[in-house]
């Protein structure tokens, strides 16, 4: 049996911890640079509030509504997302991440655990130790548990904890789920079989495997529909292991110029670093895309996208953001304004062994970078992140006698709140 357990509105709720004064009140969290909605709390669903609604329109269309805004602040959701993942692996007997908010456990066949009364004891377990609530759905496969914890999510009966483990509970849950929220059909799947009079779950699921074969070609489809049926195909190495990683976000405003648009590509490329050493992951590939503002039709436009393979993998922040500068030469064209960037790092393999090359390695030079980072990231998981970065990361601004000013972060974030479980110098004061 495999079990999910999904944050509920994990943005919000991360909110919410240190500010118990806001539950009941409509809460929404905004996207990088303040640009749009991602996260609702359900009185702001109640509301009308759309994800998506651009930040400068919520008072324009609700406005006799007071809603408290937050910018996104990934570092305190990471946090405290980490430790509801450590609850859960010492309560779970297998488990593996799935994402920010969502991570799967697993049971034998065999198991003598009352799986209905486990889920209940650990939502009230992660309720009272870090305060974020959860739903939690299980089912002899992961695309049912995902439908599990659905009905879990919205309806108070199941106690946050909904268990499919048998026949009629697996066809009596697929008849009351819509087509478009299972796990694995996407959007455009949705419209294809929403056009064939496929509405549910169940409507898809009763179909013969051969039509599911001849109407769309497409393994993924076909793998969910076997799953809707009760087996259990979706390997769990193809869940957790990332082919890739990307770090891109829209720039506040235009950038134009190339030194400031490598600082932003060279905060990207650290950030995929980072992801590769904390999933103990190497890079062979280093992408780079930049790109204008699509919608500005006043403007010129011009994108591009280059890759450049590195000849011994690494997870080194120097190496992938030297190579993500070098990228940027080559792509970068003067008299264009810029409105957003990317970095994309492939090829990724276990970090041990690595694939040396005969010409490039440096057996005590990789040593003295892996121990660079190490060093970094203990540092900066003490005092809070960017406490150390490259002199490329730092961006600059010349002020009113013409110096260059230099400040870490040049993303706009008016309404983040505080990190005071990871930053000494934002802890909470008892007044």
């Amino acid at each position: 049996m495999y079990g999910i357990i999904d944050c509920d509105n994990c943005y919000v709720s991360c909110e919410r911890v240190f500010r118990p004064d806001l539950k009941d009140k409509p809460i929404v969290v905004l996207s990088n640079n303040d640009g749009c909605v991602v996260a609702r709390s359900n009185e702001a669903k109640k509301m009308g509030i759309k994800a998506g609604t651009p930040y400068y329109q919520l008072k324009e269309l609700f406005p006799n509504n007071k809603v408290v805004i937050f910018s996104s602040n990934y570092e305190l959701y990471g946090e405290l997302t980490a430790r509801v993942v450590g609850i859960i692996r010492k309560e779970a007997p297998a488990y593996f991440r799935y994402s920010i908010d969502e991570c799967f456990v697993y049971f034998e066949s065999d198991t003598n655990i009352d799986l209905k009364k486990w889920g209940e004891e650990l939502h009230k377990k992660i309720r009272k130790y870090v305060g974020i609530p959860v739903s939690i759905g299980i089912a002899p496969n992961k695309t049912l548990a995902k439908v599990a914890s659905h009905f879990a999510k919205r309806h108070q009966g199941y106690r946050h904890c909904c268990v499919i483990d048998n026949e009629e509970k697996r066809k009596k849950a697929l008849k009351l789920f819509p087509i478009d929220d299972v796990w694995g059909i996407g959007r455009r799947y949705t419209a294809r079989l929403q056009a064939m009079g496929v509405n549910t779950a169940y409507d898809f699921a009763v179909h013969h495997r051969d039509w599911v074969r001849t109407a769309f070609r497409n393994i993924v489809i076909e793998r969910t529909w076997r799953e809707l049926n009760g087996e259990d195909c979706v390997p769990n190495e193809e869940i957790v292991s990332k082919k890739s990683i990307c770090t891109s976000r829209s720039f506040n405003g235009m950038v134009s110029d190339f030194d400031t648009l490598q600082t932003h590509v060279s905060n990207y490329a650290a950030r995929c670093a980072e992801k590769l050493r904390k999933q103990r992951t190497v890079a062979s590939v280093v992408s780079v895309f930049i790109q204008t503002n699509a919608f500005r039709e006043d403007l010129e436009q011009y994108n591009n996208f280059l890759d450049q393979r590195l000849l011994t993998p690494t997870n080194s922040t120097s190496v992938i953001a030297k190579t993500a500068t070098e990228i940027l030469r080559k792509i970068y064209r003067q008299g264009f304004q810029y409105k957003k960037a990317g970095v994309i790092v492939m090829g990724i393999s276990p970090n041990s062994p690595i694939q040396q090359d005969l010409f490039d390695f440096n057996a005590e030079q990789f040593e003295k970078m892996k121990q660079l980072d190490a060093v970094v990231d203990r540092i900066n998981k003490l005092n809070g992140s960017e406490t150390i970065v490259l002199g490329s990361q730092q961006y600059t601004q010349k002020d009113g006698k013409g110096k260059a000013n230099v400040f870490a972060n040049a993303i706009k974030h008016d309404f983040r709140s505080p990190n005071p479980t990871t930053r000494w110098s934002e802890i909470i004061k008892l007044k």
